[in-house]
């Protein structure tokens, strides 16, 4: 007997997606994540370069309290910023300026250039990071 109410039942598999719905979904993704990518390198390349002049504006502070107790007297280029975070061994006033375990480097991985005298006369010493390219002289260096 034929019955009347009986309900249709696709051939098609429930629960599961089809290729194309897969493909759509995949492409979705790729469109979102070539506007995002973009966008983070972006940010982050900013966020790099604020963290450097942070870092070297943490340098000038601990230069210069250390100035302060060394009677004006900045550390030479030899002494470095090391002098800021350990002792030379040759300083009977020295005390630590800068709170740290370790001079950093810059955020591109590459250690900061400090150079005092200055090679320009309207600054006592000069604190350098090579910026993104790993450089120093070049366009893209951060400095004091």
């Amino acid at each position: 007997m034929f019955r009347a109410n009986r309900k249709f039942h696709s051939p098609r598999r429930n629960g599961g997606f089809t290729l194309i719905e897969m493909l759509l979904v995949l492409v979705i993704i790729v469109i979102l994540a070539s506007i995002a990518v973009p966008a983070y390198m972006k940010y982050e390349a900013t966020a790099q370069k604020n963290a450097a002049i942070a870092q070297i504006a943490a340098f000038k502070q601990a230069l210069q309290a250390y100035a302060l107790q060394n009677n004006g007297e900045f550390p030479t280029t030899a002494e470095g910023l090391q002098v800021l975070i350990s002792n030379p061994g040759s300083d009977p006033n020295w005390t630590k300026t800068l709170d740290a375990s370790a001079i950093p480097n810059d955020p591109w991985g590459t250690p900061y250039k400090y150079q005092c005298p200055s090679d320009n006369p309207d600054k006592d010493y000069d604190i350098i990071s090579a910026g993104p390219d790993k450089q120093f002289g070049t366009a893209d260096d951060i400095s004091n």
